[in-house]
């Protein structure tokens, strides 16, 4: 089966058996002609579903603390660089006020791993953000947690969970982190997660320190397995107060290529072109949309504060990536045939 064949049956049977996702990969990571074969297939697929609408989503990078050390993370507790900082429920809530006066519908409340806020203090203010703004959606990213948090907080009304796996290959997984964090138990979380009702979503880093073509393989794997409501990827990008400080940045090429991918297993999918594309290349963001990605998560957190919650270098902390920069936004999009989506943007089961 030649390539085109290969991008012909992923879009119209949504799957490939994996020898036959292995030549497609490794094709289209070298070949510009390909790709841009498969981000066509990949945007009509998209558009089938979506139409040109782009969801958005008000990011609220609440904490930088963190109890964890990966060694990828500019958060990482062993990180004495870091300037840290923490946001009151009532800078929480005057961010989802600026947000929603700006149309967004879904607020995400992301934050390292960071236990000062009670599992209670964060149904409270899950809950203040709903009393409030009834018609938006809450999403969580806040990590590894015990189910019965996970519990606590969709009964306050939380709708979503990105919790990213990483790498869905427990050795690659143990060289990526310390020893006290293990992928069973991230599989754990993402299961519970599923079992209590949120869209959830998953994802992994391209490019990160050792990745195989057989890991990658095994994350496209283990996320039919969970079949999830979001998938977020993106570059693995370098922070130069980590172990992996040295170590090359993930590829534009490949990003764009497992994006593509993914567009083409779940066509009904929430995939976001990430900051992260962004800050790899001016117009990555939408090149990842161009590729078979809908959703963009500009940031709602105070301007002060933005350039502190920095998980690698060179992160887009303001202009295109300010919230306040929505009409630029939107005019970004509007260059390339799309435009903003309004409402919360949920995830469609039929």
């Amino acid at each position: 089966m030649d390539i085109k064949q290969l991008i012909h049956t992923l879009q119209h049977t949504h799957q490939l058996q994996p020898e036959q996702m292995q030549t497609l990969l490794t094709a289209a990571f070298s070949d510009a002609v390909i790709r841009a074969k498969l981000a066509q297939a990949a945007q009509q697929t998209a558009q089938a579903v979506f139409g040109n609408k782009i969801y958005i989503r008000g990011l609220i990078e609440f904490t930088n603390y963190c109890r964890n050390d990966c060694y990828y993370c500019g958060i990482r507790r062993s990180n004495t660089e870091a300037v840290r900082y923490r946001l009151t429920e009532e800078q929480i809530l005057s961010c989802c006020e600026q947000g929603y006066a700006l149309g967004f519908r879904t607020f995400v409340l992301q934050g390292g791993e960071d236990l000062i806020y009670s599992d209670t203090d964060l149904a409270a203010i899950i809950s203040a953000i709903k009393q409030a703004y009834p018609d938006c959606a809450v999403t969580l990213s806040i990590g590894e947690r015990r189910r019965e948090a996970y519990q606590l907080w969709k009964k306050a009304g939380a709708d979503r969970y990105l919790l990213r796996h990483e790498t869905a290959d427990s050795e690659h997984y143990a060289r990526l982190h310390p020893a006290e964090l293990k992928l069973s138990n991230r599989k754990r979380c993402l299961r519970d997660l599923k079992e209590l009702g949120y869209q959830v979503g998953t994802g992994f880093m391209v490019g990160s320190p050792w990745q195989t073509m057989a890991n990658l393989l095994e994350d496209l794997a283990f996320i039919r397995e969970l079949q999830p409501q979001m998938i977020g990827i993106g570059p693995f990008i370098p922070h130069h107060a980590t172990p992996f400080k040295n170590y090359p940045a993930g590829t534009l090429e490949q990003t764009l290529t497992l994006l593509s991918v993914l567009r083409l297993m779940f066509p009904k999918v929430l995939l976001p072109a990430t900051t992260a594309l962004g800050t790899i290349v001016p117009n990555g963001r939408e090149l990842g949309i161009l590729a078979g990605a809908n959703v963009v998560m500009p940031n709602l957190s105070p301007a002060d504060v933005r350039q502190n919650y920095l998980l690698y270098d060179n992160k887009l902390c303001s202009g295109a990536e300010a919230a306040e920069a929505k009409n630029d936004l939107a005019a970004r999009l509007h260059s390339i045939g799309y435009e903003i989506a309004e409402g919360r943007g949920d995830y469609k089961e039929s």
